[in-house]
């Protein structure tokens, strides 16, 4: 779930924002002067978009679409790239 807020309020409440990023599992958009600037994403979320970029990055994820006629899974390059 995504949420937006804008950056008054969540300076004012950057501990609770912090809280419900880790444990609640939330997304918070920050808006300034009405338009979206910034992400708050859990740092799982930042590993998993950071892994997936470097695998569309990669070498493997050519090979990859290459072997399959273009057409493979997420999970699949993912995968063969932590090999």
């Amino acid at each position: 779930m995504t949420n937006s807020i804008s950056a008054t309020e969540a300076r004012a409440n950057l501990q609770e924002l912090i809280n419900r990023v880790e444990y609640g599992r939330e997304r918070i958009v920050i808006e300034r002067h009405g338009k979206a600037v910034v992400a708050m994403i859990a740092l799982e979320d930042l590993k998993r978009l950071e892994a997936l970029e470097d695998a569309i990055n990669s070498e493997q994820l050519r090979r990859a679409v290459a072997e399959n006629d273009g057409f493979t899974t997420l999970e699949a390059v993912i995968a063969r790239y932590e090999e």
